[in-house]
């Protein structure tokens, strides 16, 4: 039975982080996204872009110490295929336009990555120099972008360089601010939240790996916010369900929360979350939605057709099958739809 955590002192932060949160949001014209109400027929769209040709020259960008993290990836190609993705998702063929609509100058941004995968399985640092550069195209100031994730050495490790200060993209992690001493709730959850959100970030965004995990079935959109929180080892039982989909309902997660660029460039079918060389391949490829839930349905299939590729069992007969996609889904959170009804998917080869 799900816990409703009541206790005296949390319950007053909660109502103050929704009140704050319902404020900003319509302060800020939000547009995270909600899932449609139950009669309408709006669906939500994942876009994929691939590049067949990105891993085919061995230049590196500035930020990668080695190469392993970029992968033999060239940068101008990666800036290519982050394009490609958003053109896919937005129809619009400007790639500043497209971004404008997620950001304003002015607003601190936030690039959450994922790190725990070392530099063989974490957000690629020449995607997410792209990204940066785009944000800062549409107008945001360098120091007003925050890339970050819970441990700073976790992401030196996987070759980002760490900045705090000055006039460059800022770059560590919530060990070096801490996390707030109140709670924020909802149902199982009680967390505190990372500083790096709740005071250096206006928009959120979230830039997961596609990858297995050992027991939550896979780990991409909604559980990169697991590196939001001071508490994500108490959120494991169950494959993680229904904690994933509360984590994503805390008010300064789901408000802030604009775009999910899910980092295909190299994936992980078995073995997850960390990185095993022999269960990993290379896609090549970006999955872009701003509904987190449809985003990891499509990503789930995509890990379950590598792993009959492989010969191995899907995740249901392994008894890990990813429930909590389906419980962010439902009506107590809404947090998008995992119906393939609902679900276009728009696919395209980056030249």
């Amino acid at each position: 039975m799900r816990s409703k955590r009541t206790i005296g002192s949390r319950r007053g932060f909660f109502k103050t982080c929704l009140a704050g949160a319902i404020t900003f949001a319509a302060a800020e014209g939000s547009c995270a996204f909600e899932a449609p109400q139950s009669g309408q027929r709006a669906k939500s769209k994942v876009s994929i872009a691939r590049d067949p040709l990105l891993r085919d020259s061995s230049s590196h960008g500035p930020g990668s110490k080695d190469s392993s993290n970029a992968g033999s990836v060239d940068s101008k190609r990666v800036l290519n295929l982050l394009d490609g993705a958003l053109r896919g998702l937005f129809d619009d063929d400007d790639p500043v336009r497209s971004w404008s609509r997620l950001v304003r100058p002015g607003q601190a941004i936030g690039v959450k990555v994922n790190t725990l995968g070392g530099r063989g399985l974490s957000s690629n640092v020449l995607l997410v120099e792209a990204i940066c550069e785009r944000l800062q195209a549409a107008g945001i100031k360098a120091p007003d972008i925050v890339v970050w994730d819970r441990d700073t050495q976790e992401m030196e490790r996987a070759g980002f360089r760490i900045r705090r200060g000055g006039s460059e993209v800022q770059c560590f992690g919530t060990d070096r601010v801490g996390f707030e001493e109140q709670f924020c709730e909802f149902g199982s959850v009680g967390s505190q939240l990372s500083k790096i959100l709740t005071r250096r970030c206006d928009v959120l965004i979230n830039v997961p790996v596609l990858k297995d995990h050992d027991g939550a079935g896979v780990s991409i959109a909604l559980k990169n916010m697991y590196g939001v929180v001071h508490n994500p080892n108490k959120y494991h039982p169950d494959g993680c369900n229904p904690y994933v989909a509360d984590v994503n309902m805390l008010p300064e997660i789901r408000t802030k929360l604009r775009l999910h660029i899910c980092d295909a460039t190299a994936a992980c079918f078995e073995g997850g979350p960390a990185f095993k060389p022999e269960f990993t391949w290379q896609p090549n490829a970006l999955m872009v939605a701003q509904d987190p839930v449809a985003l990891d349905h499509i990503g789930w299939q995509t890990i379950e057709r590598k792993r009959s590729e492989r010969g191995l069992k899907t995740l249901a007969a392994e008894g890990r099958a990813p429930r909590y996609i389906e419980t962010a889904a439902d009506a107590e959170h809404r947090l998008g739809t995992n119906d393939a009804r609902r679900i276009v998917v728009v696919e395209k080869t980056v030249a």
